[in-house]
Order: structure tokens, then C-alpha cells, then sequence
């Protein structure tokens, strides 16, 4: 991968900006340690649920997975499998090519305004009525937890459905259809000005390298204190801040319960339960468990 540019690996020790990280590379088969039963561990894993008095939810790309969203990796295909995350999702890559960054965002925008809410989501969402205390921190831009119904959704990358001036002249707005690409195999498209200043308008998200919303990520941050069980669901944990929310959390005594195709990248521990599956197989059997339908 082409190294991010000396003013992104510059400002990597600054905590609160998003940065990629390196998973080590597996060795092996995964230990069987870290792969009990799925079945009784998914027992184990409602019985906490159920139990618990403050929850909090980590959200990441592979919940948005089966609704037909892409992770960023996987969509640099075709026209984008040339480039490299750093040279479509930095300020530096807009300011050296402001039409390619937009046009693979518009495309990424039109993928996502076609998308719907899946299993997972829904689950998620009647989750957060159960409890009595619950926060979803979200690392997605595509606004399908919302869609769902969950309300109040900790947002720690922006939205992609959203869109705001470069020189922040003005606030982010919704982004009409009139901006997404006309096809998904369009290359460069030139971005519209601001209104207001002329500067070229960009995506209302988080780029490698900024600072996420102060108050999203303090929100995240008490969250992941406060909580007796953190349920990590679909992430790689390759982005920070967000990727070591869940190792806070078991840090501070909390139960993590951790749902992911894979384990490769995911801590162990006594405090610490894999449940590996995808998330709309994995979690409506969760909440099912957790809160039996009455017969």
C-alpha cells in the first residue's frame, strides 16, 4: 500500500484523529481457545444481555455488509482498484484532486441511497428498546442504523448522505440525488462549488487524518466506561479511535461481546466473548435469545 502522505503519519499521535492501523498478519489456525460453541456461547451472551443495566454498541462496515454496502477495501474495484484509501479519503488526496475524491464519493453515495436496513440493524434497534440504557457508536456513514429506527445513533465519521463546504463556510445539508453518480462505473466527477463561497463542496465525513466530532467521540468515550457488557459488532478494528473503544471497555470490567466473521484482530480474554458469524445471522438470534417471543 502507498504510505500515507508525512503530514497524516505526522499527526498519528494525536488520539482523537482517524488513522489506519495494521493487523498482524494470522498465524495458523484460529486457537480454540477463542472459538467456543457458538450455540452456548450465544446462551451466555443473552443471559449478560438480558441482565445488564447499561450497553453500549459498537458498530462497523461488516453490519452494512448484507444490505449491499461494501467495505471501502472492497469497493476499490474496477475504475477504483488503482488507489489506495489515502488517496481517496484525505484532505490531502481532495486538495491534490478534488474531482476524484468526489466522484468516488458520489459513487459510494449512490450505492448507499439504494441501500436498505438489514437484520442486523433491525435487531439492533429493537436491542436499544429493550434495555434500559443503551448507546450505538457507529464507525458507518450510510445512515441505515437511522433507518432502522434507532434513534440518537453516536456518529464518529459524519454521514455520507450529507455534504459540506471545503473552507467550512457554512454547515453540512443533506445531499440532494442531483450529486450522486449517475453510474456506478463513472470515474472523476468535478464537485459543485459552495453556495455561499464558491470553494468546492466535500462530504459531510471523516477522513484519514481529522479529528473526529469532539462531542460524537467524548459521547463514545463515557459511553464505553460506563457500560457493564460492550457488544462490538462487524469491525476489523483496523481505524482509530474507534477500534480500541471495546479494549476499554473490558479494561474498565465491562463484559465485550465480540461479533465478527473473523476473529483475526480481536483480543482475547476471560472478560471477552467471540461469537463468530456474520451480523444478520448472529444478532437476531442474540436479541431472540435474550427476549424469547411469547407463545
Amino acid at each position: 500500500m502507498t504510505k500515507p502522505p508525512s503530514s497524516i503519519r505526522s499527526r498519528a499521535a494525536d488520539p482523537s484523529r482517524a488513522r489506519l492501523v495494521s493487523l498482524p498478519a494470522p498465524t495458523g489456525a484460529v486457537p480454540p481457545e477463542i472459538s467456543p460453541d457458538l450455540d452456548a456461547a450465544l446462551t451466555a451472551a443473552a443471559t449478560m444481555l438480558r441482565s445488564s443495566e447499561v450497553v453500549t454498541i459498537l458498530t462497523g462496515a461488516g453490519v452494512s455488509a448484507e444490505s449491499g454496502i461494501p467495505t471501502f477495501r472492497d469497493a476499490l474495484t474496477g475504475l477504483w482498484s488503482q488507489f489506495s484509501p489515502e488517496q481517496l479519503a484525505t484532505p490531502e488526496a481532495f486538495a491534490a484532486d478534488p474531482a476524484r475524491v468526489w466522484g468516488w464519493y458520489a459513487v459510494r453515495r449512490a450505492m448507499v441511497r439504494d441501500a436498505r436496513p438489514n437484520p442486523a440493524h433491525d435487531a439492533l434497534a429493537y436491542l436499544s428498546r429493550r434495555l434500559t440504557r443503551c448507546t450505538l457508536i457507529t464507525q458507518n456513514v450510510d445512515g441505515l442504523h437511522e433507518a432502522a429506527g434507532h434513534h440518537d445513533v453516536v456518529s464518529l465519521h459524519g454521514s455520507l448522505l450529507r455534504v459540506r463546504c471545503s473552507a467550512d463556510c457554512s454547515p453540512p445539508f443533506e445531499a440532494p440525488t442531483s450529486m450522486d453518480a449517475p453510474s456506478l462505473e463513472i470515474g472523476p466527477i468535478k464537485p459543485p462549488g459552495c453556495e455561499k463561497c464558491g470553494a468546492p463542496l466535500r462530504p459531510d465525513v471523516v477522513w484519514f487524518g481529522e479529528p473526529l466530532p469532539s462531542e460524537q467521540l467524548e459521547r463514545a468515550r463515557a459511553a464505553t466506561f460506563a457500560c457493564d457488557v460492550f457488544l462490538s459488532v462487524g469491525t476489523s478494528n483496523m481505524v482509530e479511535p474507534a477500534a480500541s473503544l471495546p479494549w476499554l471497555a473490558s479494561s474498565h470490567g465491562s463484559t465485550v461481546l465480540v461479533i465478527n466473521p473473523t476473529m483475526h484482530g480481536q483480543r482475547t480474554g476471560p472478560s471477552i466473548v467471540p461469537l463468530a458469524g456474520s451480523a444478520a445471522s448472529l444478532l437476531p438470534r442474540l436479541v431472540a435469545r435474550a427476549w424469547p417471543a411469547k407463545k
